[in-house]
């Protein structure tokens, strides 16, 4: 069952995407029937092999949707064909045809998301940091001693973050909030994918359209300074970490005493100086947090240092910042 509702704007969806939506959860039962498994590297890695003489067509489905190949209409079954064509999913490129959709393998997660290249405004991102974002939260989930009743992935993409919290914590109420409405469509349908019951994809800017306090809010954001704003990948200004931050300010209110905010984010660097951090340490130094930061990969997307808008950044790399809110004491209480 897909569960999609949605906070005020934009309307829910309408009976035409919610019948596409079906056809593309009944073409991934089957892909994943199939035994289908796909790694989906970075933007570089994926030009490089498909501009290989070799490449240029799909000759299997991993091609067509893995790698984003034009295909020929023969290479589906027809009943995926027409489906998925009448749902908009497929278009005619050159002769041939392509896939406006990609699906990707995350341990025994199979999960649908915007084609290669990714370059609409409403593009649902998958890629390297979905990983190391995902074994970060999977670390956390497993070393965590706290319980969670309720938790928010802010910014949900494909639903990555709140679904392996709610395969975690089946017990728990976990919604996945997103401005984007194509982002919250293929979260409703990996949940139903996954069979994860406990799962509400929910409209919402950052935290303005929920309610409440939550044990554990998790977030992988856009962290590019991107001129186009697209939504999938523009951080703002700072060099694509003020949205980070305002993130970050926004759910540091909303823990419950004992709760975690995980946050995965790009840290620019100016000088020597980590441009994310110096922004969101002040929001720290009140009393009642305590935090940790690391960097789990010092270099990455280092072609945009080309960019004008880098022209001034050393590196970006990619970054965690755990912050837990510490229970509250009573008068008397000696502090731990």
């Amino acid at each position: 069952m897909l569960s999609q509702p949605l906070h005020s704007t934009p309307p829910a969806a309408d009976a035409d995407d919610l019948g596409c939506d079906l056809a593309i959860l009944q073409l991934g039962r089957r892909l994943q029937a199939s035994g289908y498994r796909f790694t989906t590297v970075t933007p570089l890695s994926h030009q490089r092999n498909n501009a290989r003489a070799e490449n240029r067509v799909a000759r299997h489905v991993r091609d067509v949707f893995g790698w984003s190949r034009p295909f020929a209409r023969e290479l589906l079954p027809a009943a995926d064909f027409d489906a998925l064509a009448s749902g908009g999913v497929l278009r005619e490129h050159a002769g041939l045809w392509a896939s406006d959709i990609r699906w990707s393998s995350l341990n025994d997660l199979l999960l649908v998301h915007s084609a290669y290249p990714t370059v609409a405004h409403d593009a649902v991102f998958f890629g390297p940091d979905t990983y190391r974002f995902a074994q970060a939260m999977e670390a956390h989930l497993l070393s965590r001693t706290q319980p969670i009743e309720r938790a928010v992935d802010i910014g949900c993409g494909s639903g990555v973050g709140a679904l392996l919290i709610g395969r975690a914590r089946p017990a728990a109420q976990v919604l996945a909030v997103d401005i984007n409405p194509t982002a919250l469509r293929y979260t409703a349908v990996n949940a139903a994918l996954a069979g994860v019951n406990n799962v509400t994809a929910w409209h919402s800017d950052i935290l303005a359209g929920t309610e409440g306090d939550f044990d554990l809010i998790v977030a992988n954001p856009p962290y590019m300074h991107d001129t186009q704003g697209r939504a999938y990948r523009d951080g703002g200004e700072g060099l694509g970490s003020a949205l980070s931050v305002r993130i970050a300010a926004q759910a540091l209110g909303r823990l419950r005493p004992g709760g975690t905010l995980l946050l995965y984010t790009g840290a620019p660097s100016v000088e020597g100086q980590d441009l994310f951090l110096q922004q969101v340490q002040p929001l720290l130094g009140a009393s009642g947090f305590q935090w940790d930061y690391r960097e789990l990969d010092p270099d990455v997307f280092g072609e945009e240092l080309d960019t004008p808008s880098y022209r001034t950044a050393e590196r970006i790399a990619a970054v965690l910042i755990t912050v837990t809110r510490l229970p509250r004491t009573l008068p008397g209480d000696l502090p731990t």
